[in-house]
């Protein structure tokens, strides 16, 4: 019988596995994805005997590297995330032969379930099939001899993205009031330190050693020196790369501090809990797995108990803004989008508008990047409810994209915080009339 020929359109690329023995040799390459939480990440890996680096490269001639092997018809974080990677592999910097890429991935309908296929067709273009692709998801896509996600990693990764949550919670209530510059970033360093020799160790991850730290890092923020000064209370929202990096949203939080704002963005614990919650709504209305909503229900619950220990510190604190609790943020979320809807961030985008207005945020940056419809569809969509809901809100989306104009979004920007001090001055003079 004669062989069936392959479709030209067909491509075969030649897979390279990461092995035990590139365990030794080889640097891994991430993305610079959530800043704060990153560098504890990289410690757990470390201890784990891997040698991660945390790219930090921006500028246009990362993302032009992006561009020319990444179509630009692709959502802007594949662009950025890869982007980075590639440029690295073709910096000089590093010995491609002795380099691996890796992308942390949450499955599911979102285009970055791609990202690895993009990687691995953009290096065969290069001509550098030799560099191993490593996939960390949730769904457990691909697995590697070399390389082994045991139980211990997964539970000090969970842990490493509450210290993670509290330090850069914390971070964005004190840093544009800390009278001495730099305040800030000692505690984060010493708290990095510290909290990787405790995970070295296996402490620090549960029960009362783990509040005790959350309190510890509280009390240290507590006891930075601050001004007591006015500032425009900014929210950040949108798509979980954009939200985060500041590769992705053209150093967003530098800008804001540079005009004289506080600004606050929901943890990544939410994210994960919303992810759970949406294992049992695809049981719920799709018809999903059974198994998989009871393991999810697990999931929640133990998320809920960590996010109220996280809480329950912070409010030993009352100068600070704890999170508002998942629970509330289903809630908000239920009055204005269905629950069904959860691509990309889905119905936990407006709902964390929501809650950043509910805390005194009225001001929200909805940070969009182009080619993510989810974040368009439900960010842009949900505006009109969310003004109706709330009469003070100042919600302005911005596009991030590789054409975008960092003036134009800065400009736009600056438009949003100029309505919110005309408004903040206009109610000091109602008082003031009263």
């Amino acid at each position: 019988m004669k062989k069936k020929q392959k479709a030209p359109s067909e491509h075969v690329f030649a897979l390279t596995e990461f092995t035990k023995e590139m365990k030794a040799t080889h640097k891994i390459l991430a993305p610079d994805i959530f800043p704060v939480h990153m560098e504890l990440i990289k410690e757990i890996f470390t201890m784990y005997g891997y040698d991660l680096e945390i790219l930090k490269s921006r500028g246009k001639q990362v993302i032009d590297k992006g561009l020319e092997y990444i179509h630009n018809d692709m959502c802007y974080p594949a662009v950025c995330a890869s982007g980075q990677q590639l440029y690295a592999l073709t910096s000089g910097e590093y010995d491609p032969h002795k380099c691996a890429l890796i992308q942390f991935q949450t499955g599911g309908g979102c285009r970055a379930s791609n990202y690895i296929w993009l990687l691995r067709k953009a290096l065969h273009n290069m001509g550098m099939d030799y560099v191993p692709v490593i996939s960390v998801s949730f769904t457990g896509m691909e697995k590697a001899s070399g390389f082994k996600i045991t139980p211990m990693m997964i539970a000090k990764a969970m842990v490493a993205i509450i210290y993670g949550d509290m330090l850069m919670l914390l971070r964005n209530q004190v840093r544009p009031y800390e009278a001495n510059a730099g305040d800030c970033q000692r505690v984060i360093d010493k708290w990095y330190a510290e909290l990787g020799e405790q995970f070295r160790h296996n402490k620090g991850m549960f029960g009362k050693s783990l509040r005790r730290n959350l309190h510890d890092i509280a009390k240290d923020f507590h006891e930075i020196p601050r001004l007591d000064v006015k500032k425009t209370k900014v929210g950040i929202v949108g798509e979980i790369y954009v939200k985060y990096s500041p590769f992705g949203n053209n150093g967003l939080e530098e800008f804001l501090d540079s005009q004289d704002c506080e600004y606050m963005v929901p943890g990544v614990l939410g994210f994960f809990q919303f992810m759970f919650d949406n294992k049992q709504t695809d049981y719920r209305l799709y018809g999903k797995s059974f198994k998989s909503a009871l393991v999810s229900k697990g999931g929640t619950w133990l998320t809920d108990k960590i996010e109220r220990t996280f809480c329950e510190v912070l409010a030993e604190f009352p100068e600070f803004a704890a999170p508002t609790s998942f629970a509330h943020i289903r809630k908000l979320g239920d009055q204005i989008i269905g629950r069904g809807v959860k691509m990309g961030e889905g119905w936990l985008l407006p709902a964390e508008v929501a809650e950043l207005i509910e805390k005194g945020y009225n001001n929200v940056i909805c940070a969009q990047p182009f080619g993510c419809l989810p974040n368009h569809i439900v960010g842009k969509g949900t505006v009109r409810k969310l003004r109706e809901m709330y009469p003070n809100a100042n919600i302005c989306p911005i596009d991030y994209d590789s054409g975008a104009s960092k003036v134009n979004q800065e400009n736009r920007i600056k438009l949003m915080l100029a309505l919110a001090k005309d408004s903040a001055f206009a109610k000091q003079e109602e008082v003031a009339t009263v």
